[in-house]
């Protein structure tokens, strides 16, 4: 993609831009369509966790996102992964243990689970994108 013109590489950019707004908002609204539909807010707990999430990888990792995908005598990036997972597991039991008490029914812990796979695609579309970005330089 180098010889490609810059106006070229600009709107492919602006695309994968507008395909992570379309994926985060379309999780945001299934978060809030599992509370609104069935009439019982105690799912919104699980955004809690979606604002957790992210914070690890921007404290400790900053922009080294290449080291999270191997082996590293790094303690800090140990650390990441293990609050980046526990912040994973916190998003999926939330919804089931609410489940299981019986607070919330089968469609919103649907959604719910559903919202967080898209949330889940669009890090990995983000870091994808972010890695693509640096090869091109800044335009």
């Amino acid at each position: 993609m180098g010889d490609l013109p810059r106006y070229v590489i600009s709107c492919l950019q602006t695309g994968k831009l507008a395909a992570l707004a379309i994926l985060v908002s379309s999780g945001i609204v299934l978060q809030v369509l599992a509370c609104a539909l069935y009439h019982n807010w105690w799912p919104m707990l699980t955004a809690l966790m979606y604002v957790f999430l992210p914070m690890p990888l921007l404290f400790f990792a900053g922009s080294d996102t290449s080291s999270l995908y191997s082996e590293s005598g790094n303690s800090w990036v140990d650390i990441t992964k293990f609050l980046t997972g526990a912040s994973l597991v916190g998003s999926v039991a939330i919804p089931v243990i609410l489940k299981h008490a019986g607070i919330i029914c089968w469609g919103a812990l649907a959604m719910e689970l559903s919202s967080l796979f898209i949330f889940g695609l669009a890090i990995l579309c983000f870091v994808a994108t972010n890695d693509d970005g640096d090869t091109y330089g800044m335009l």
